[in-house]
């Protein structure tokens, strides 16, 4: 970076607390930040801004954008048009937005058209893996009208993953939702098939079932990992997974498969603690445990 540039980070979840290391190499750039839960200490956003002192917290969502010529929306799918409502007024003229929100094609347009309408210049982004093992580098699609321009300042940021999708708004969004239909739903029916499995005390042949139909060298340890995800993550995998139902639904398709995720993943993480079990057995056991005690899942039937 040959000049001081300021950034916004708008989110410090998951996501964008992984984006704020990532950008921590560059030190000619200034990362303002906001997000609600900044007024409790306690929270996940509180602790990271602690912990990365290079990013400068913001009063307020409209102080966070101004004076920055980039703007990273990372909150979650239920915050996403909220989120950019909050910012409108402080945008910058012709500041890019990169949208990385998980949301439908539907949902990244109507963003879209109020940055425009701002006199931003919006790209559609969306990431294709979980965030933890490449971190800023994971592979991203980006779309829009201004996504090709920007994708030579997005590698040089550190978006070593990121790649053009198309010049048209909602081909990337298209394609992470559905490919959600696919990872979200398949971590819902490993929860959902072997805490069944467990019951009748064939979880184990479960599994090495699948090991002739999907052949990996652990799959016990890869089923733990799957359902851990919705225990981990599940309010905001079903939000997620409320955008691919409509995604499928935008596409003249009843979305069934997608609208049973939702109610799986917000199930689980009422269970979270069953995660301190390290095997999959024991985590399943601790999970049924939990949910013999909760009225919810004995009226879900």
């Amino acid at each position: 970076m040959t000049s001081r540039r300021t950034v916004c980070l708008m989110g410090l979840g998951e996501v964008g607390a992984t984006l704020a290391a990532g950008l921590a190499g560059f030190p000619d750039l200034v990362i303002k930040t906001y997000d609600p839960l900044f007024d409790d200490p306690n929270s996940k956003p509180s602790q990271t801004l602690h912990e990365l002192p290079h990013l400068k917290a913001a009063d307020c969502a409209v102080a966070s954008v101004q004076d920055c010529d980039l703007v990273i929306s990372a909150v979650t799918a239920a915050r996403n048009l909220p989120a950019v409502e909050s910012v409108l007024s402080g945008l910058q003229p012709e500041a890019r937005f990169l949208d990385l929100n998980s949301v439908s094609p539907g949902a990244k347009c109507a963003v879209s058209e109020l940055v425009t309408q701002a006199g931003g210049r919006y790209i559609e982004a969306v990431i294709m893996s979980p965030i933890a093992p490449q971190g800023i580098a994971s592979p991203i699609l980006i779309g829009g009208p201004h996504a090709e321009a920007f994708l030579p300042e997005g590698v040089a940021l550190g978006f070593s993953g990121m790649r053009f999708c198309a010049g048209q708004l909602g081909a990337a969004a298209a394609t992470k939702m559905c490919r959600s239909v696919i990872v979200k739903g398949a971590e819902a029916l490993l929860s959902e098939s072997l805490l069944a499995a467990r019951h009748y005390g064939v979880e184990t042949a479960v599994v090495d079932s699948l090991s002739v139909l999907f052949p990996r060298p652990d799959w016990a340890g890869h089923a733990r990992y799957m359902i851990s995800r919705t225990l981990l993550h599940g309010v905001r995998r079903a939000e997620e997974m409320e955008e691919a139902a409509r995604t499928v639904a935008d596409a003249g398709i009843e979305p069934h498969m997608s609208a049973a995720t939702v109610l799986r993943q917000a199930w689980a993480p009422r269970f979270a603690a069953a995660l301190e079990n390290r095997e999959l057995t024991a985590m399943l056991d601790a999970i049924r445990a939990l949910a013999a005690d909760t009225p919810i899942e004995k009226n879900s039937r």
